[in-house]
């Protein structure tokens, strides 16, 4: 079984979609099939020893649809078929639009001249005007219109009916009338039938509609700029040094391990560790911070960021596939083309929203003629009859319907996506929307998840950089953790280290080493005591710095104590406006760790966290999570995706802290790049906007339909003289759409 991605060709409304994926489904050996009328593409989950992509085409090409799996899309070169296509849907708008607009102010002209006597008649002969119209509504509808005749084709042979085929209907019923009037006068004579003609209704309908259509590929095309830029982040070629050598080689060439040089202003090509030189990286397309970021040796570099002013040379670590810009290009793609569960309903209705609309103007053409012919006389009724049936199949159209929650979820992930917050799908992002309690972990989440050298307290006699290179120098050959922040505080301060000989370290004490002739100490409190050494605690209260999630390391020689550092797990600089802010939001904020009361207390009070759970087992953070859902809420967990697993899968909504190498970007419904816990409002008030759009779309294109239909139909002619005109019918349509898809593209500009 299989699961594989594939462009679909001749798709361009919702019923299409469910159209489609109603007869892949019925295949014997099709296990699923997703279609998204936003992007175009079919997510379909076969077993490929049963069915083939070849079979399934045989079933979609009789009713105008083909899927293009991604292989045959790259050797036809997509980017020149889509302009081509954009190209000719350019021309055939510039044409039919002009002509559209003139028959619509000249439609105009003759409605109100014949209601108001102020206005001077038409300018034209009637029989004059009758025959050029009927010239340019043949070469409208059997050029312009050929894909909405094509879609009544396969509706005849196949009883398959989607927007074209409404459109279609419509427009042909209308253009047959008319030219019956037209062209054989005593057909009208003998039935008496009434002297218009609409074919204005056909030439208006056709060019509103796809002046319409091409105003929302468009706006289409921009909903997936997010991609497009992603795209554009990848390198085409690398610098790589090969022996004293440097040649510039295609991407597809460099392999892991290999040696690749970046100058000043470079696109670094592909993921690894910088090995030689330094600089300061823009990352701000994958990380979406602003700021360049410093790099320098043992520091990784990603695919897609831009160099600024230095030049390195780095270990190659990642290509193609594995990188983290293709990784996040791929979750995007997935998550724009996910299904959010809101989007159900609009489906349901999409699905049986066309057989509706043939059964309801069917209904109104019968109505007007048999209830409006004893009131209005027959002539006046078929007439009403006949715009009524046209009116209610252009304006019908379930456009609006099938692209308000797509395209709101394509704008929201892609945005996302450029301020460092990955979504995995679009269910997720809905779930967020709906969040009511946030659990966090502490380690890595409100704290920087390293030890780090707060304060230095030297003895009376010592100086503070004396101590440092002392202690810097023993704990330099030790692998516990809280070395390293000896380390990196020494090298911001540019501290000389001396030797160290006779390294040891005992287990739960501390580390001791012998410089220049001298044995000095590093460790607990306890084992300063154990040596009879001892720390004046009027001065320096260490059970209290431990009150406040502080470590204390004393540095003591055979004699004396030399001084005191301490050291803690330092909180985010973000971490309490971000709290502050998700509180303001009207969540409840709880922080969930495994760390000792004491520590987990000082954090909380730091960030502004109320309540702490603190010594829970992975056991316990799930139990707890379970609980809190027990009670009714819908529970976010943010932890770093591995220690935190179980929780996380409980949670309603997992999101992980990542600085881009963690491998819960995989795997997490959430990951916020970097780290950076201020991410987390973002992504919330992200999804929260777009939940909210979603719901503008779709209240929108309900009402649209819930009032256009009865008004096209003609029900509010007998009380207030309202009756729309298929003209006006195919304006409102062609612009539902557009709307919908603009509400959609206005998250971009929407500040998080």
């Amino acid at each position: 079984m299989i699961t594989q991605k594939f462009s679909v060709k001749g798709m361009h409304c919702a019923s299409c979609s469910a159209l489609i994926m109603k007869h892949l489904k019925k295949l014997d050996g099709i296990v699923d099939a997703d279609v998204n009328v936003a992007t175009e593409q079919a997510k379909v989950t076969f077993e490929s020893d049963r069915i083939t992509q070849e079979k399934m085409n045989q079933v979609l090409e009789p009713l105008g649809y083909a899927l293009v799996s991604e292989a045959e899309t790259d050797r036809q070169s997509p980017a020149r078929e889509e302009e081509d296509s954009s190209a000719s849907e350019r021309e055939k708008t510039y044409f039919v639009l002009p002509l559209a607009v003139t028959f619509f102010v000249l439609m105009l002209w003759e409605i109100t001249a014949r209601r108001y006597s102020f206005i001077p008649n038409f300018p034209f002969p009637m029989e004059f005007w009758n025959i050029f119209s009927f010239a340019v509504a043949t070469m409208v509808l059997f050029w312009i219109g050929k894909p909405f005749l094509s879609g009544l084709l396969r509706f005849i042979r196949f009883g398959t009916a989607d927007m074209h085929t409404l459109i279609g209907i419509g427009t042909s019923v209308a253009y047959l009338y008319s030219s019956l009037i037209v062209l054989i006068p005593s057909f009208r004579a003998y039935f008496r039938f009434p002297e218009e003609t609409y074919f204005d209704v056909v030439i208006v309908v056709i060019g509103f509609v796809t002046f319409g259509k091409y105003l929302e590929a468009r706006a289409k095309t921009k909903t997936g700029d997010a991609i497009a830029r992603l795209l554009h982040l990848q390198a085409k070629t690398a610098l790589v040094v090969r022996g004293d050598e440097e040649m510039e080689v295609p991407i597809g060439s460099v392999m892991p391990d290999d040696l690749v040089r970046v100058k000043p202003a470079g696109r670094i090509p592909v993921d690894g560790i910088i090995v030689d030189g330094n600089s300061f990286i823009d990352e701000s397309m994958l990380s979406g911070e602003s700021m360049p970021v410093e790099k320098k040796a043992d520091d990784p570099v990603r695919a897609g960021t831009l160099n600024t002013t230095g030049t390195f040379v780095f270990r190659v670590t990642a290509v193609g596939q594995s990188t983290l810009l293709a990784r996040i290009i791929r979750m995007v793609e997935e998550a724009q083309g996910s299904r959010a569960p809101i989007q159900t309903l609009a489906d349901r209705i999409s699905a049986i929203f066309v057989p509706v609309v043939l059964g309801l103007s069917g209904a109104a053409f019968l109505g007007w003629l048999i209830l409006g012919t004893p009131v209005y006389g027959f002539s006046q009724a078929l007439s009403f009859a006949l715009l009524a049936f046209v009116g209610i199949l252009v304006i019908a159209c379930p456009c609006a319907l099938g692209l308000a929650t797509p395209t709101a979820i394509i704008v929201g992930v892609g945005k996302g996506a450029e301020k460092g917050i990955l979504v995995r799908d679009a269910a997720t992002l809905e779930g967020l929307s709906r969040a009511q309690v946030i659990v966090m972990d502490k380690t890595g989440t409100l704290t920087k998840g390293e030890p780090e050298l707060m304060s230095i307290h030297p003895s009376s006699g010592y100086e503070e950089r004396e101590i440092l290179a002392l202690a810097t120098a023993i704990e330099n050959r030790s692998e516990h953790p809280l070395a390293q922040a000896f380390v990196k505080f020494s090298e911001g301060k540019q501290i000389v280290v001396p030797s160290v000989s006779d390294f040891q370290a005992e287990r739960g004490k501390g580390v001791r080493g012998v410089i220049g002739g001298k044995t000095y100490f590093l460790g607990s409190f306890r084992w300063a005591q154990e040596r009879g050494l001892s720390v004046n605690e009027s001065v320096l209260d260490p059970d209290r710095e431990a009150n406040k999630g502080k470590t204390a390391l004393v540095l003591c020689s055979e004699r004396e104590i030399l001084g005191i550092f301490f050291i803690a797990d330092a909180v985010k600089p973000e971490a309490h406006q971000a709290v502050t802010e998700l509180q303001k939001l009207g969540l409840r904020v709880i922080m969930l760790t495994g760390d000792r009361k004491s520590v987990a207390s000082s954090v909380g009070k730091q960030v502004g966290i109320r309540e702490v759970i603190a010594e829970a087992s992975p056991d316990d953070k799930f139990t707890t999570i379970k609980r809190l859902q027990e009670e009714g809420n819908i529970v976010a967990m943010v932890g770093d995706g591995i220690n935190d697993a179980p929780a996380l899968a409980q949670a309603n909504i997992g999101i992980a802290m990542a600085t881009g190498t963690d491998a819960a970007i995989e795997s997490a419904g959430i990951t916020l790049l970097h780290g950076d816990i201020g991410k987390l409002v973002k992504a919330i008030r992200l999804s929260r906007m777009t939940l909210a759009g979603i719901r503008q779309n779709l209240f929108f294109a309900f009402v649209f339909n819930v009032i256009g239909i009865p008004l096209a139909g003609g029900m509010f002619y007998p009380v207030f003289g309202w009756l729309l005109s298929p003209a006006f019918a195919g304006l409102a349509m062609a612009f539902s759409s557009v709307t919908v898809v603009g509400n959609a593209l206005r998250l971009r500009s929407k500040k998080l």
